[in-house]
């Protein structure tokens, strides 16, 4: 007996109409994605993301950062449960990491083959933060200069929501804790593992539970992190 899995649903804010027939043309091959809805204007992109709620929102640039960032927050707003990824030509490191920040679960540069962006999206749907390798070169070399850290199990259990993308008022009521204790169990962990801040942590905690695949270990264009 074959089950049946539904899709990954993804939609795309993308300005550029080859681009996304290019895109159409790689899910309708992937047999566990599926576009269902997108438009090239970001407010219209809005009112169809509430109304879809799709696992995975892919938004370009249109506009500029300014407006993409803002519209990273309002589709958290429109469908919380959706994953943002931004849709990138090029980006700095730091506004790579200011994505991060505001809420984006997926970095992906336009000019990668379609298989990595098919990881990149299966990848953000299990929960994980995906990056590609080279932006995340400079915060990862840390964990393979020094042993992994002991973490206590509150310790671990704040990493893996953490790396679930929830915020320190989620992980405390998820822990059944204050926010205060998240903070300062935040603070212990941002000293053991020698991680400048919460993204960085985001991005390597699955290495700090010690779950890394050989899939993982063996990936030299991009890097995926997630519990």
């Amino acid at each position: 007996m074959e089950w049946i899995v539904d899709p990954i649903t993804v939609f795309a804010s993308e300005s550029q109409p080859i681009v996304l027939e290019g895109l159409r043309r790689v899910l309708d091959r992937a047999q566990d994605l599926s576009l269902v809805g997108s438009t090239a204007s970001q407010p219209e992109a809005l009112e169809r993301i509430a109304e879809l709620r799709p696992a995975i929102v892919l938004m370009d640039q249109t506009g500029g950062l300014k407006n993409s960032f803002r519209f990273l927050t309002d589709v958290k707003t429109a469908s919380p449960n959706s994953f943002p990824v931004l849709w990138i030509v090029d980006l700095p490191e730091v506004e790579c990491f200011r994505a991060l920040q505001l809420g984006a679960r997926g970095i992906l540069k336009k000019s990668l083959p379609p298989t990595l962006i098919l990881d990149c999206l299966r990848a953000v749907a299990k929960g994980s933060v995906w990056i590609e390798h080279t932006l995340s070169g400079q915060v990862a070399g840390f964990l393979n200069r020094r042993q992994t850290p002991r973490l206590t199990p509150r310790e671990r259990e704040i990493v893996s929501c953490l790396c679930r993308g929830m915020r320190n008022k989620e992980i405390a009521t998820e822990l059944s804790i204050t926010p205060g204790t998240v903070k300062v169990h935040l603070m212990h962990i941002f000293e053991k593992t020698g991680v400048k801040d919460r993204f960085e942590l985001a991005v390597h905690g699955r290495k700090l539970l010690g779950v890394e695949t050989a899939e993982d270990g063996q990936a030299d264009s991009a890097f995926s992190v997630g519990t």
